[in-house]
């Protein structure tokens, strides 16, 4: 396979990203990618995930979009053109994920899981389409070392979800692993994303209560003071159960589940046969709803700041 040279058209891919599980990475790339094309974006979501749980943040789990990841594998494994779903939602596509590609990761590994090959896999693919985007968001699996190291290979930023516990932090250390390797910073393998760089670390699972926590978190994540790195997001997402498993239930995302609380009757209107009864959906809908217009807008603006110091670097070298 041919190595790709030309990577001008993958400057607005984002790999979201954590070496451990349970850190909300599928719920923040559902999440922003709908409020992206809500906002008149042209987004593409890649599932790279063969737990495939984008299909029920979605709403496509059992119906005929749902191929399990199959398309997708085997554009990875032999390096042939791959269409997206159209349309999931106006103005967003999907590279479905699922159990298929368990076996696409075994396959491009076969020459070890940091070889070119392997770095290289998604990026000819997204390659020839990625133009017809303003963002793509990869949603990355938590083990799979090959599926890693592709979307590292594709992905011109990373962006870290974590929890405030130790091993989310490792987590993070693991991405910066894999940023390297692909960078061609360690000894004896060959890199092909010499850009790749971290967008931002978003503080995910917070209470409010918890301020304390929050703020020793940052502080292992940032520093402190002159050298402080200004990885974290200022925007968290809460913790709310009743919330997720809503929204999952529906096939919905978070501010479209936002409108249904809303619309959804009082509890006083039922009782004086005012109003029907609706299927519940939580009031603190709208609270998360929040935290995820506020990431998505913090994302986009270090994204338009780094792209702008980018560019005046290239002026001025």
């Amino acid at each position: 396979m041919t190595t790709i040279t030309d990577r001008s058209a993958l400057q607005r891919v984002i790999a979201v990203i954590n070496g451990k599980g349970g850190v909300f990475k599928t719920t923040l790339v559902a999440n922003i990618g709908g409020l992206l094309a809500s906002n008149g974006q042209r987004v593409l979501v890649v599932d790279l995930d063969p737990q495939g749980n984008l299909a029920e943040d979605f709403g496509y789990r059992d119906d005929d979009r749902n191929d399990e990841g199959a398309r997708l594998a085997n554009a990875l494994f032999s390096g042939s053109h791959a269409e997206p779903v159209r349309e999931v939602r106006p103005g967003l596509d999907v590279f479905v994920g699922g159990d298929k590609l368990a076996g696409a990761a075994a396959g491009i590994g076969r020459n070890g899981s940091t070889s070119t090959d392997v770095q290289d896999a998604l990026a000819r693919i997204l390659a020839p389409i990625a133009g017809d985007y303003d963002v793509i968001l990869i949603d990355c699996p938590p083990g799979e070392e090959s599926l890693q190291m592709a979307a590292a290979g594709a992905a011109r930023w990373v962006l870290v979800p974590i929890k405030s516990d130790a091993a989310s932090r490792r987590g993070l250390e693991a991405v910066a692993g894999r940023m390297e390797l692909v960078r061609g910073q360690v000894a004896g393998v060959a890199g092909t994303n010499p850009d790749i760089d971290l967008l931002g670390v978003v503080l995910v699972d917070t209470t409010t209560s918890a301020t304390t926590v929050q703020r020793e978190a940052r502080l292992r994540v940032d520093g402190a003071g002159d050298s402080a790195t200004n990885m974290m997001f200022t925007a968290t997402i809460r913790h709310s159960e009743a919330t997720a498993q809503a929204a999952r239930e529906r096939g919905v995302l978070v501010h479209e589940l936002e409108k249904v609380a809303a619309e959804q009757p009082k509890w006083f209107e039922v009782m004086k046969g005012e109003a029907a009864a609706t299927s519940f959906a939580p009031r603190s809908s709208t609270s998360v709803a929040d935290d995820f217009q506020a990431v998505t807008e913090e994302l986009i603006g270090r994204l338009i700041d780094r792209e702008a110091a980018a560019a005046q670097q290239a002026v001025t070298a």
